[in-house]
């Protein structure tokens, strides 16, 4: 198994577990629990995805970015660098 293959079954575990954490939030909130408990894992939610989106996002740097850069590819370049900028121009609205 190369490195990009243990990423990548690392970042799918990590979403698998998000994804559970998700369940468990709609589960507390059909019985009916206490909002404050129900907000505390939504903030728990909110934190591993915004861990799952950094490793990704360094992974894209690191790699798709990277090979264009390494490639000379100018035009592939620019794309992938206001791809990034589009992103976070979108994260603060």
């Amino acid at each position: 198994m190369t490195q990009h293959d243990d990423r990548r079954e690392a970042k799918l575990k990590r979403l698998n577990r998000i994804a559970g954490q998700v369940q468990g939030i709609a589960r507390m909130v059909a019985e009916d629990r206490y909002c404050m408990d129900i907000l505390t894992q939504i903030q728990a939610v909110k934190a591993a995805l915004a861990k799952a989106e950094g490793e990704i996002l360094r992974d894209h740097a690191a790699h798709c970015v990277s090979e264009a850069i390494t490639a000379g590819d100018a035009p592939a370049t620019k794309q992938k660098l206001d791809e990034l900028i589009d992103l976070f121009d979108r994260s603060r609205r």
